[in-house]
């Protein structure tokens, strides 16, 4: 049953369904996140209380999680198949721990969100025939609850950088940028999906296959180094290898990110958060019809 939400009237008057051109103005996505801030804020609290509800350790399972994640992880891959980092800055077992918990921070993000945008909507059918409702800041309260939970992980990660290293390093006043291509990754993928899921069902078990296909395409257990050579471009055609490494290098090897890179990722990324939104509000008008 869907929790009664109170929906404040837009000084902007209700979303407007003009063409797609209009849709893909970023202002248009602007207008429509400033308008409905306050419900995007209720939102993603819910997403974040609801999460843990009835439970005995409640939001205290936001910090159980990534260190259990991580000793398994860490455990497996650094223990039993005794996994190293190339050209190592990772040369025992504590750094190698690090460097794998930086890249399961920002997988975490991408695959939660990935993995629930399709259902969405079809899971909230009440808020769809309410005309007033956004529905597009649907995908923006799980991203920001997975925001929030990425925030707790960083923490720990943190804490566990200056056990290993007594300090941490300046550059990590980057990681909010190098984080931009990731947030506008997921929200222009959760849109798509969101929107898609309506109409194929079949696409939240297509999504959950090629995540978890991703998370091994990824660079979280091995550096793109250990690659072969001639799978290389492969890797780097993947949006989160990028993302990854910047992480890496601002949080944990205190050097700038890799900036040719970061812009290349930020322009597609933008792109695709403007066509996802797109996508979204041209379609949305048909949801009534199939829901």
């Amino acid at each position: 049953m869907v929790s009664s939400v109170d929906f404040p009237e837009s000084p902007l008057g209700p979303v407007r369904q003009g063409s797609l051109a209009h849709y893909l103005n970023p202002a248009a996505i602007i207008e429509s996140l400033w308008v409905n801030r306050e419900m995007i804020w209720q939102f993603t609290r819910r997403e974040v209380e609801s999460r843990y509800r009835g439970s005995f350790l409640g939001i205290l399972w936001s910090l159980v999680n990534p260190l259990v994640q991580l000793s398994i992880y860490t455990f497996i891959f650094g223990v039993v198949l005794k996994s190293r980092w190339a050209k190592s800055n990772a040369d025992n077992l504590a750094d190698f721990a690090l460097v794998l918990f930086c890249g399961i921070i920002p997988f975490t993000i991408f695959s939660e969100c990935a993995s629930r945008a399709s259902s969405l909507v079809i899971s909230v059918p009440n808020y769809v025939k309410k005309v007033v409702f956004p529905l597009e800041i649907l995908p923006l309260s799980v991203l920001g609850s997975a925001v929030f939970h990425a925030l707790v992980s960083l923490g720990v990660l943190l804490v566990a950088i200056l056990t290993v290293h007594r300090t941490v390093n300046l550059t990590l006043l980057l990681v909010p940028l190098v984080m931009l291509p990731l947030l506008l990754l997921c929200l222009g993928l959760s849109w798509f999906l969101a929107g898609l899921g309506v109409f194929i069902r079949d696409v939240n078990q297509t999504v959950v296959l090629l995540v978890q296909m991703l998370f091994f395409l990824t660079p979280i257990f091995y550096s793109v180094e250990a690659v072969p050579a001639s799978f290389r471009p492969l890797i780097h055609l993947n949006p989160l290898t990028s993302i990854v490494e910047n992480f890496r290098r601002v949080l944990l090897w205190d050097k700038p990110p890799n900036w040719g890179e970061f812009l290349l990722w930020l322009i597609f990324t933008a792109i695709m958060m403007i066509l996802g939104f797109g996508w979204f509000m041209k379609t949305k008008r048909g949801f009534a019809d199939v829901i």
